[in-house]
C-alpha cells in the first residue's frame, strides 16, 4: 500500500513538473512543427501536409505529443498552444507558397482540440490567422475528432458551417474509433473522412477491420465525401487501398514527419513514391 502510494505521489510530481514545464515552453517558444505529406493514391502526387507539433524540450530533447497534450488539455493551455499552431502552420504555408509556384496548390491539414471547438472565438480567430498569413482558406483543412461532434450537434454544425463558408474544409479525424456518427454524418458539414491507422494496419487480413474499411470508403463515396487512410506502411497496403478507391493516404510508407526544410523536398518532387 506504501509502495502504491508513493508511486502515486511520484506519477502526480511528475505531471505537475511537466505542467510547470509546458507553460514555461509557451512562454518560451519551445515548440516545433513536423509535417507529414498526404498523398493523392492514383496518382502519387502531393496533395498537401498535416502540421504535427512536437515539444523541443531543452533537457529532454523532442517530446512527442502524447506525452504533452493530455496535459494542455486537462490545464487548459490546449487553447494558446492550438492557437500557436495554426498561425505557424498557415505563416509556413505562406512561406511555401510565395517560394514555390506549386505549393498554391497543396492544403495544410490542422488538427482542432475539443476546447478550441468549443471556443467562442474560433471563427475570428481563424479569420484573422488567414489574413494575417494572407493564404486563402480553401488551402486549409481542419481536422476534428469524432466524439467532438457529439456534444451538441446543432451548435457544432452552425459552427462547421460558417468556418466552411470561408472555403475551409472540414475532416473527421480518427473515423470509425469515437462515437457512431453514421446516423447524422449526412447532415455534417464536413469534407473527408480519415480513417485511423488502427484499421489500415490490419486491411490485408479478411475479418471485421477488413470490412470496417471497405464501409468506410464505400460511404464516403456514396455521400460524396474524399477518404484518406492514416498509417499505411507497406505496398500491399497501399495496393490494397488503391483497389478500393481510396483517394488519399499518409504513412511512413510515404514518409514520416519531417521538418519543414526537408518538407520542401516532397513540394518540389510533386510526387514522391515511384512503383517501379
Amino acid at each position: 500500500m506504501l509502495f502504491y502510494e508513493s508511486e502515486m505521489h511520484q506519477s502526480v510530481i511528475q505531471r505537475l513538473n511537466l505542467e510547470n514545464d509546458l507553460r514555461k515552453a509557451i512562454f518560451n517558444q519551445e515548440f516545433v512543427l513536423y509535417y507529414q505529406p498526404i498523398i493523392a493514391l492514383n496518382t502519387l502526387n502531393l496533395l498537401g501536409f498535416e502540421a504535427l507539433i512536437r515539444w523541443n524540450h531543452p533537457t529532454k530533447g523532442l517530446i512527442p505529443p502524447d506525452q504533452f497534450i493530455p496535459i494542455a488539455e486537462e490545464s487548459g493551455l490546449i487553447i494558446s498552444l492550438g492557437h500557436w499552431v495554426l498561425e505557424e502552420a498557415c505563416q509556413q504555408l505562406a512561406r511555401w507558397q510565395q517560394k514555390y509556384l506549386l505549393a498554391k496548390k497543396i492544403k495544410m491539414s490542422i488538427n482542432l482540440s475539443v476546447q478550441q471547438l468549443q471556443d467562442p472565438q474560433l471563427f475570428e480567430k481563424l479569420q484573422q490567422v488567414i489574413k494575417k498569413a494572407s493564404i486563402e482558406g480553401k488551402s486549409l483543412v481542419l481536422e476534428i475528432t469524432e466524439s467532438m461532434l457529439v456534444e451538441n450537434i446543432k451548435k457544432t454544425c452552425d459552427l462547421l458551417t460558417q468556418i466552411q463558408s470561408q472555403g475551409i474544409s472540414i475532416s473527421i479525424d480518427d473515423f470509425g474509433t469515437g462515437y457512431s456518427s453514421l446516423s447524422y454524418l449526412h447532415r455534417l458539414p464536413v469534407n473527408a473522412l480519415k480513417i485511423d491507422r488502427s484499421f489500415v494496419s490490419q486491411i490485408q487480413r479478411e475479418g471485421e477491420t477488413y470490412t470496417i474499411v471497405e464501409t468506410i470508403i464505400t460511404l464516403s463515396n456514396l455521400l460524396k465525401l474524399d477518404v484518406v487512410a492514416e498509417g499505411i506502411e507497406t505496398l500491399q497496403q497501399l495496393t490494397w487501398l488503391r483497389n478500393h478507391q481510396c483517394n488519399f493516404g499518409q504513412g511512413f510508407f510515404f514518409s514520416k514527419p519531417v521538418t519543414s526544410d526537408n518538407a520542401e523536398y516532397f513540394i518540389t518532387q510533386n510526387g514522391i513514391v515511384n512503383l517501379n
